[in-house]
């Protein structure tokens, strides 16, 4: 089973991604998410040296929950930024957010939540992989950013990933 199925949860994952983008619940579109949820895996698995450690998969839908929740907020107030604050107010910053975090998934998922969130973006990461370069749309304090960052975020997948 293992063979035919490499990383069951991308094959599932991409299965109910081909269901959502379809929008329909037909034959025709469970055959095509059944290939492209078994092909897929098959094809890149050469290029996946170790799977990901998932030891706490409720903390990662919790996790997922806490994402959506916060990029809906990060909308308001990104909105109100643009909107309503003068431009000579507005105090961008590049903030350096030292990783604690060793599993390369567990970073990658830290920076794309990063970038996912309005008003974020991570930019670079070190060439150690010890640090996350990352840009602020308003940032009056860099290190309350960093912190928060590092407890709302980095904190939830270390205890998800390690």
């Amino acid at each position: 089973m293992r063979r035919l199925f490499p990383h069951p949860y991308l094959t599932l994952t991409l299965i109910v991604l081909w269901f959502l983008l379809v929008n329909q619940w037909k034959l025709g579109s469970l055959v095509m998410a059944a290939f492209l949820g078994t092909a897929i895996p098959l094809l890149t698995s050469a290029w996946w040296p170790d799977r990901a450690r998932v030891k706490h998969p409720l903390g990662l839908a919790a996790y997922s929950a806490l994402v959506l929740w916060d990029v809906i907020v990060a909308n308001f107030q990104v909105a109100r930024i643009v909107l309503f604050m003068p431009r000579d107010r507005i105090q961008s910053n590049w903030i350096t957010i030292p990783l604690d975090l060793r599993s390369p998934e567990a970073i990658s998922l830290l920076a794309g939540t990063i970038t996912m969130t309005p008003g974020t973006l991570t930019s670079d990461m070190s060439a150690c992989g010890r640090a996350l370069l990352v840009h602020a749309l308003h940032a009056p304090d860099p290190d309350a950013v960093r912190d928060e960052i590092k407890a709302r975020y980095e904190a939830r997948l270390k205890r998800i990933f390690e």
